[in-house]
């Protein structure tokens, strides 16, 4: 696979950090299907932008956001479930263009606008809904809308959750949503005490269907990334390495793709599938007891052709990054920058209905 790395340390052939492999045909699928990745990494603390540069390579820009998981995505907008924030962004294509640093560069560039602070509550999956931002609360095993009105405001519960409290009881994580509303969620196991689900963690997941609150399928591998796509489910089986496509009327599934590592994080464009790849914690309570844990040693993205089930590219980490929670396609656009609320430039990016501007630093002391 091909290989590229920062400038920096490379005539002392040490990796610099976020070094990454990929398949060589990769960089020109991403430029014929015009899209760029984002991918959540949680344990590095980073959202990262992959994008192709021409049909021969592609650059990364990383970025760090505390603790990212969940990424969801709505035309020009998007939102990033944080440690105990979630940010809501805005592209900009005329503040991309003039953007100060590096000026007609970049396509996009997504600007934080709003900031929702919900304190710690372990927010997986989010997305953007009909009437606002709905998320997986896996601490307090419930569906929220984030607003700003509250921390959360809880908008399901599963049947067999008695209590609203902080003690991710089944560790709710993915969701799909229907015609703009919560409709499929996925949890590791249907305990009601204190992280139950690791008493069964390897095959005592359940998908179920929120608007009847009933279990579709049962003793799931650790089921994640529910996703929608043509109306049909399909969903992660990650405890085996598995993109599964799930009858909605009887729970039955068909094996779409299978690889040994820990699959988490999906997205899909045109008969593509983007899913992400993670290394296991070897001395994780959780995870060391799973089989695929001695199988899991890449980190990264593959893509999987969904009409035969064959991988066609993949990306690796060398270095950085180790566990990915989310994968985002960002169609439209083979250049993205993306601004957070760590640095101070994000707030010289000026908007108003019709105009942009980027302020000057300090301009007004």
């Amino acid at each position: 696979m091909a290989q590229f790395q920062s400038p920096t340390n490379q005539a002392h052939h040490v990796s610099a950090p976020y070094t990454v492999r990929y398949s060589p045909q990769l960089p020109e699928l991403l430029s014929q299907l015009n899209i760029s990745l984002a991918i959540s990494t949680y344990q590095a603390g980073k959202v990262i932008f992959l994008s192709p540069k021409g049909n021969e390579s592609l650059i990364q820009l990383p970025r760090n956001f505390n603790q990212a998981m969940g990424i969801g995505l709505d035309k020009h907008k998007m939102v990033i479930a944080t440690k105990d924030e979630v940010i809501s962004l805005r592209n900009s294509l005329e503040l991309a263009r003039s953007y100060p640093q590096k000026p007609d560069t970049y396509d996009a560039l997504f600007i934080p606008r709003t900031t929702y602070y919900t304190g710690q509550i372990d927010i997986h999956d989010i997305d953007f809904g009909v009437d606002g931002i709905y998320a997986v609360n896996t601490s307090f095993s419930c569906v929220v809308k984030i607003d700003g009105e509250f921390s959360f405001t809880p908008v399901w519960t599963p049947p067999f959750i008695s209590n609203l409290v902080s003690e991710d009881r089944c560790h709710l994580n993915g969701m799909a949503l229907e015609n703009g509303l919560p409709k499929y969620v996925t949890a590791l196991g249907r305990g009601n005490s204190f992280q139950s689900w690791r008493d069964h963690i390897a095959s005592g997941g359940v998908i179920m269907d929120v608007d009847s609150s009933e279990v579709i399928t049962q003793n799931v591998p650790m089921p994640h990334s529910p996703r929608i796509w043509n109306g049909e489910l399909f969903v992660l089986h990650t405890a085996t390495g598995e993109l599964v496509c799930v009858d909605k009327n009887t729970g039955q599934h068909q094996v779409v793709f299978k690889q040994d590592g820990f699959l988490r994080g999906m997205d899909r464009y045109d008969d593509y599938a983007f899913i992400g790849m993670s290394k296991l914690r070897k001395n994780s309570s959780a995870f060391s007891q799973l089989e695929i844990s001695r199988k899991s040693n890449r980190a990264g993205v593959v893509v999987v052709h969904i009409p035969t089930g064959v991988a066609v590219g993949e990306i690796v980490y060398e270095n950085s990054v180790d566990e990915i929670y989310d994968v985002k396609v960002l169609e439209g656009v083979t250049r993205p920058n993306i601004l957070n609320t760590m640095r101070d430039d994000h707030k010289l990016a000026l908007q108003t209905p019709g105009h942009t501007f980027w302020a000057q630093p300090n301009q007004n002391q």
